[in-house]
């Protein structure tokens, strides 16, 4: 006998992880700075982890978006002043975004406005289990990102 398609473990991880996505994109975008979307918060915090800027092809690449998707998002964090977009030094063919000093201070912003969310799933859950679950997740996403 055959399990069905949602019995399968494989399936199931698929669906926790689209649902998981779904509730926590909610909970960001009602905590996130007036006028940031996550898409635009993700892209900001990746920014302002790096180490000085990276192109827009570079962006595109590791959010799986198109390019004009992100350009997009990248043209209203500009118009926004928390990142500028500038021609790369290296190769003039090219063009860098970079956090400016307001992103810097919205980042941070928005880092503390999330804060009680990821506090709040810590109460609630051991770290032993998140510790548990990370492995596998960034297995998996490392899986999704060779075969994409």
């Amino acid at each position: 006998m055959s399990r069905s398609p949602q019995d399968r473990p494989d399936i199931q991880v698929f669906a926790e992880i689209a649902a998981i996505d779904q509730l926590a994109t909610v909970r960001m975008e009602r905590a996130l700075p007036a006028g940031l979307s996550k898409a635009q918060f993700t892209v900001l915090d990746r920014l302002a982890r790096g180490d000085g800027g990276e192109t827009p092809a570079e962006l595109a690449r590791a959010f799986q978006l198109t390019k004009g998707a992100l350009t997009n998002t990248l043209a209203r964090l500009a118009a926004s002043g928390l990142i500028t977009v500038v021609v790369d030094k290296g190769d003039a063919r090219k063009k860098r975004a970079t956090v400016t000093e307001a992103g810097t201070v919205t980042h941070r912003e928005a880092l503390i406005a999330l804060r009680p969310i990821t506090d709040s799933a810590r109460r609630a859950f051991p770290e032993s289990e998140f510790a548990e679950v990370l492995p596998f997740l960034r297995a998996l996403r490392g899986w999704l990102e060779q075969n994409r």
